[in-house]
């Protein structure tokens, strides 16, 4: 069938005959491409949801007998971005005889660690709960997706009945269960008792699909969800409006975005009280219909349907109670609202904990929420890292179109509490959490360095995002910052970096990226003060003009960047740091160099006098003093190493080696050595410092502190 010859409404078709035409006899292959056309509509799956499968034959290594291998989505993998390396290989006659040792529902996770006894490719990824659901069932290609509007039928309180009637008893359908060995053999059953039916309904859940190949896969796959879309899309409106009308009336999009930058700090500090959090925002139109409803204090207690949503999103949101003309700059009076409502949160899901908690049961997490509504303005969302707190928003916007569509064709159900609490402190599920990774030192942490388009700036960045933290990428150059921002998408990925044009020595730039940095990431916690420029004249050569821009960018722009930066710090009550790039000329006197020195010196000072005041704050003022730091560095821009070559009497050429004969290291100085010297300082070993000043210049024995 050809790409023309398929159009959908609600769903994006988006096979390739011409590219899957190359892929064809290699059904693995045809599988991966399948998944990642799946996973790129966020109206069938969400990140690190769902997934799919293929059975081929193989020869088995040990025999070099003709064997049935299924290969599936394994544990942790994202469709979208599925490579074979995510693919686990079972033998699918091992997976079936798992039948026979099968004790039950109650020994349900003894069955996970016995399928890696059915792998085929040892180099696969493990298997994950999912498993045997593809395995059981004996199509060659399965999909087992999270669509917002079959989940919206899932989950309506006759979900049952209208599957029947939609379908005319063509997919199947398996009440609510908790997935795993025992819920395979549910849909085993399921098709056993309704056999030529084309997929299964779980109830509160997803969607099952199939086919003879990956494209009659991909096409039922598509032509169930279009068909559950458009019966929600035909009775949408027919009993009444949509979640009960509008309550409150959403603010301009600029202004949402102004309450948004000014009150995520606030959140951020609250939902930080056991680790640091990143914060995520958005105001779309469905998140806006939903929080401005009637139905919301009736639906958003109610919690999410699907595991995948509810995972990620935790039991229910917290909804606040501010209005939408709340004086959000009056913070001490916006904490005193909103704390009560935090230990009103954090009291229920203990209460949820305690009542639902089996002898097992993991200790409890975090009791902070994870979303957070304000009706009028938007949505928060706060986790430990950018990504998962993005996606965390996808998967309660998901929820938020499955409670639209079950309230439009019915009423919407939620998971029972005990069966939610049974997914969340699932002893699989902990012990996959205990597998991550550990954070990295900056994790959950939020930089701007300004100049980072380049140089020293740019190393500085890169060090930091290495190293776990979300990052402002930020210059007077347009140009520069989409380089950079190029080269951080793809070593870092897209939740690693924001861009923005800074100009520090304009109060509105600097409040428009310091609004960036809340906006993207929920607040910040460090600020190195690094853009700059150099001027090297003689007291009767320099000007003015000349003068001016030297204090106004070294010295007025710290103190700017710093001022409102602090701010921001102190709204989120977690400290913070601010690291100043001063340089030896701030203590070294030379030739020809009046203004900057003593424009360094200012900062230098200034950064001592921040940190005798930011002290109670927990905020830590530190300097780093560099010296000529040349590789891919601003500084020599402008006249500035021709000025400082006629100072020493040597031309250009000669300023590298020079530079580096007169330290004592005999060493060149780069920016990735400033980075590193930036990260010593905040990396957590030095939490209790501050005031502090740290040479990189290969000793320079003039410029020691005394």
């Amino acid at each position: 069938m050809s790409a023309q010859a398929k159009t959908f409404q609600y769903v994006s078709y988006l096979w390739d005959d011409a590219k899957a035409a190359e892929l064809a006899g290699d059904e693995v292959a045809l599988l991966i491409y399948r998944s990642n056309l799946l996973g790129a509509d966020l109206r069938l799956t969400n990140y690190g949801g769902g997934n799919t499968s293929c059975k081929v034959m193989a020869k088995d290594p040990l025999t070099n007998e003709e064997k049935e291998i299924m290969y599936v989505k394994g544990s942790g993998g994202d469709l979208g971005t599925l490579k074979k390396s995510g693919l686990a290989a079972l033998y699918v006659d091992r997976l079936r005889s798992l039948k026979a040792i099968y004790r039950g529902i109650e020994h349900e996770d003894e069955m996970v660690e016995l399928f890696n006894h059915c792998i085929y490719d040892l180099n696969s990824k493990a298997p994950s709960i999912d498993t045997p659901l593809h395995g059981f069932l004996p199509f060659k290609h399965i999909d087992h997706l999270h669509p917002d509007a079959a989940i919206a039928i899932a989950a309506a309180k006759d979900g049952k009945k209208i599957t029947e009637e939609l379908f005319g008893g063509t997919i199947g359908w398996v009440p609510w269960q908790k997935p795993g060995f025992d819920l395979g053999l549910q849909l085993k059953q399921c098709l056993d008792e309704n056999p030529g039916i084309r997929g299964i309904m779980l109830g509160s859940h997803g969607l099952f699909t199939w086919g003879d190949t990956a494209y009659d896969s991909y096409i039922n796959t598509l032509e169930v969800i279009e068909k559950c879309a458009a019966y929600i899309e035909e009775h949408t409106g027919k009993n009444g409006p949509v979640f009960g009308g509008e309550k409150v009336k959403a603010l301009p999009a600029a202004a949402r975005q102004q309450r948004a930058a000014a009150l995520a700090p606030v959140l951020r500090g609250f939902c930080s009280s056991n680790i640091k959090m990143v914060g995520h925002f958005t105001d779309n139109e469905k998140v806006l219909e939903f929080i401005d409803s009637n139905d919301l204090d009736r639906l958003a207690p109610l919690g999410t349907s699907c595991p995948d949503h509810f995972l990620r999103t935790k039991i229910s949101p917290l909804v606040l109670n501010l209005s939408t003309d709340e004086n959000l700059e009056d913070v001490k009076v916006v904490k005193e609202k909103i704390a009560p409502l935090f230990e009103a949160y954090r009291k229920m899901y203990a209460e949820y904990y305690d009542t639902c908690k089996h002898p097992n049961s993991p200790a409890m997490r975090d009791p902070n929420p994870v979303v957070i509504i304000y009706p009028g303005v938007g949505m928060f969302t706060f986790s430990k890292d950018k990504q998962t707190a993005r996606v965390a928003a996808e998967f309660y916007t998901n929820a938020i179109n499955v409670m639209r569509g079950a309230e439009a064709i019915s009423s919407y159900t939620s998971l029972p509490r005990q069966e939610a609490f049974n997914i969340e402190y699932w002893l699989l599920e902990e012990a996959k959490l205990q597998r991550m990774p550990k954070p990295k030192p900056l994790s959950g942490r939020v930089a701007l360095i300004t100049g980072s388009g380049g140089g020293i700036g740019k190393a500085i960045a890169k060090k930091f995002a290495r190293e776990g933290a979300c990052v402002i990428i930020n210059d007077i150059n347009q140009e520069r910052i989409d380089e950079t921002t190029a080269e951080f998408q793809k070593e870092f990925g897209k939740d690693a970096a924001a861009p923005v044009v800074l100009d520090v020595t304009n109060e509105e730039s600097i409040k428009v990226a310091i609004d960036k940095a809340v906006l993207s990431f929920g607040g910040l916690d460090i600020i190195v003060n690094n853009a700059g420029i150099s001027i090297s004249k003689s007291i009767t050569d320099h000007s003015i003009e000349e003068w001016d821009r030297l204090y106004d960018i070294l010295v007025k722009g710290q103190f700017m960047v710093s001022k409102q930066g602090v701010a921001v710090m102190r709204k989120q009550e977690m400290g913070g740091d601010i690291i100043n790039i001063v340089s030896k000329n701030s203590v070294v006197s030379g030739p020809n160099n009046a203004g900057y020195g003593s424009a360094k010196a200012a900062q230098a000072h200034l950064s001592r006098l921040l940190a005798a005041e930011l002290g109670g704050d927990k905020i830590r003022v530190n300097s780093v003093n560099p010296d000529a730091v040349i590789a891919n560095s601003n500084i020599w821009a402008g006249g500035w190493a021709e000025g400082r070559a006629k100072a020493y009497g040597i031309t250009v050429e000669e300023l590298p080696a020079y530079y580096a004969k007169r330290t004592l290291m005999n060493e060149m100085i780069l920016p990735e050595d400033i980075a590193d010297a930036c990260f010593v300082f905040v990396s957590g070993l030095l939490n209790k410092s501050t005031g502090n000043v740290l040479n990189v210049d290969g000793g320079v024995a003039a410029a020691f502190l005394r």
